[in-house]
């Protein structure tokens, strides 16, 4: 079997980047090359200055100092690379699609289809391409029909290659992965290509992580991973409701059963909603292939999980408007977070955008603090929403680059993102400088409630009365 020297990466996102990076840092025999469209992106991961990658991962801009330039490389040369690699990775985005049929659900494959035709124009020898997107089902049919059928007659196998990453804990999860999933064809050349990314795999872990299957459960396992994952925050978050309206804490509910070792600890801390660029995606994919094949109580089931955490977000706002008299029209609420979690700088389905936007709706002044998140982009995801104009957005939201700048007359804090330094804030001082009653709304549980109530805060913390 051949040995890989070779692998170019379409896409230097949040997956391929750090992947990438990972993959060059555990195996420098191999060359890795990432390519992009998008300019300043390419600009970005080849930054002197490694504080300016466009994304924040802890651990990725030392990896990427180590191996940048020496078999690490980000380019825009598309077809080059393609050429001259023997593994492609695809992992650009797939977004749910906003028009036509599946709108709302559905994966928009546009991207996918337009990688493919262009490995299938430029590829002159035999490549193996790697589904690292995560896609619906039976994509890598469709990948291999418009390779086979509109190449240069050069052999294709396809793989898929689900990942499996938390932003934020990203470089761990790749260095000491629970599992790697490699599916493809069940023929002796689909087995000789995934023997051959399994061998770049076992450079740093364990044979026995390392699952093969056929394409179709590699692609199924990836949606159904990060439903049953989303199925876990969106019960919990259910549950913290009904402690609101009891004596219960849901900290110590949590606890109870996390004990129990059928159920266990993880994914059973309540917050304002889960966000991230996969959970909600990919529950609509799997909802939409259930419909589509008319398996309508499946789709139904899996939807509720999508409904309990909106409901979780749009419950969260409106609290903080009842709390505050009613209205909240002109009072200023500084917002502590606005990433989808700590130690990321991705917003993308952020909670904290839904609950500014309900805000707003009601006339509220929002300042917004975020260690890792920029102002254009606080300005861009409420933009996107279409609720209202970005004039009104920029009037309503101001961006700060102090937690403390803004805190004059501010009449709550709501608490959207769970980034430790929150803890550490002078929270006495806060205090003094805000209108009385002051009010948090901690949507993470993230302080310590007797504390915060011995200053004299009015303090609300999800899934507590």
């Amino acid at each position: 079997m051949k040995k890989i020297t070779k692998i170019c990466c379409i896409g230097a996102g949040y997956v391929g980047g750090p992947t990438m990076s990972v993959i060059a840092k555990m195996c420098p025999h191999i060359k890795v090359t990432v390519v992009d469209i998008n300019q300043e992106r390419i600009d970005q991961w080849n930054d002197s200055d490694l504080n300016n990658l466009p994304i924040y991962e802890p651990g990725l801009k030392e990896i990427v100092a180590a191996t940048r330039n020496k078999n690490l490389f980000f380019s825009t040369e598309v077809d080059k690379a393609i050429d001259e690699s023997e593994v492609i990775f695809i992992s650009v985005n797939t977004p749910t699609k906003t028009y036509g049929k599946g709108k709302g659900q559905a994966a928009d494959l546009k991207f996918i289809e337009l990688c493919a035709r262009n490995i299938a124009k430029v590829a002159k020898t035999d490549k193996i391409v790697v589904e690292k997107s995560t896609l619906p089902v039976r994509t890598a049919g469709a990948i291999k029909s418009i390779l086979d059928n509109t190449g240069n007659k050069v052999k294709f196998e396809i793989l898929s290659n689900p990942e499996f990453l938390a932003e934020g804990t990203a470089i761990e999860d790749l260095l000491n992965a629970d599992r790697v999933l490699i599916g493809g064809d069940e023929t002796a050349s689909g087995q000789e290509a995934k023997d051959a990314l399994s061998q770049v795999y076992e450079n740093w872990l364990p044979k026995e992580r390392i699952l093969q299957t056929n394409v179709w459960s590699s692609e199924l396992s990836k949606l159904v991973a990060n439903a049953f994952l989303a199925q876990r925050v969106s019960s919990i978050n259910s549950i913290s409701a009904l402690c609101e309206k009891t004596d219960a804490n849901v900290e110590e509910v949590s606890r109870a059963i996390g004990y129990d070792s059928r159920i266990g600890s993880k994914f059973l801390n309540s917050s304002v909603g889960f966000g991230g660029s996969c959970f909600q995606k990919d529950i609509l994919n799997l909802v939409y292939i259930s419909r589509s094949i008319g398996l309508q109580e499946v789709a139904d089931y899996w939807e509720q999980v999508i409904i309990m955490n909106d409901y979780q977000k749009r419950r969260f706002a409106d609290n903080i408007v009842t709390t505050l008299y009613n209205t909240v029209s002109g009072k200023k609420i500084l917002f502590l977070g606005w990433a989808f979690k700590k130690d990321t700088n991705d917003t993308r389905e952020s909670a904290a955008i839904y609950v500014a936007d309900a805000l707003l709706d009601e006339k509220a002044e929002i300042t917004v603090y975020d260690p890792q998140v920029p102002e254009k982009i606080v300005y861009r995801d409420l933009d996107y929403l279409n609720t209202r104009s970005a004039e009104e957005n920029k009037q309503l939201v101001k961006v700060v680059s102090n937690p403390l700048d803004e805190i004059e007359n501010t009449h709550a804090i709501a608490i959207l993102t769970e980034w430790d330094e929150f803890k550490d804030l002078d929270w006495q001082n806060v205090y003094n400088k805000m209108m009385k009653p002051a009010f948090i709304f901690d949507g993470r549980r993230l302080l310590n409630k007797e504390k915060i109530e011995a200053i004299g805060f009015k303090y609300y913390r999800i899934g507590q009365s």
